[in-house]
């Protein structure tokens, strides 16, 4: 199988749309408040892909999934309650999700795996990110790629718990 992960592009965007929309669904399917306020929305997906920080994973050219990346860029970082492992360069993740269709074939491992390489290959030690209290299949993501739970921060009013990986 052929995956490529890269920059998303402006034509990716209603693709991206839709896996996010279908991510949604998902999440209120299984009574989570998390993605059910109106974010993200398709004008979040835009931004992100003129910002350059949009990247999709593809599967002989198909998007099977998409996520944000930032570098040293989350300002509720700064607030966390609890404490992070480094204080210096980190990459930061939101809005993963995986194609409908490509579910539980360990393609959001894949995509995590990407970002680490990013990171190592800009010699950037950190990878920090959140979740849901009641995200299940995320927390249980970070406890195998090895991350640690550093706390909790905020996000539109709402508790989000909050990990880091420390690289180097």
């Amino acid at each position: 199988m052929n995956y490529k992960f890269r920059q998303a592009y402006q034509e990716d965007i209603p693709m991206v749309w839709t896996i996010l929309q279908h991510a949604i669904l998902r999440r209120k399917n299984e009574g989570s408040n998390q993605w059910q306020d109106g974010y993200p929305n398709e004008s979040i997906v835009i931004q992100d892909i003129i910002k350059g920080i949009g990247y999709v994973l593809t599967l002989e050219g198909i998007i099977v999934g998409y996520c944000a990346i930032l570098f040293n860029d989350e300002p509720e970082y700064d607030k966390i309650v609890g404490q992070w492992l480094t204080n210096g360069d980190f990459i930061v993740f939101h809005r993963v999700a995986i194609a409908e269709g490509y579910l539980r074939k360990g393609l959001a491992q894949m995509l995590l795996g990407f970002i680490e390489a990013l990171a190592r290959k800009q010699n950037i030690p950190s990878l920090k990110a959140d979740t849901n209290f009641d995200n299940a299949a995320m927390l249980a993501l970070f406890a195998k790629l090895g991350y640690t739970y550093c706390g909790e921060v905020y996000f539109r009013g709402s508790p989000r718990k909050a990990f880091e990986k420390v690289l180097i």
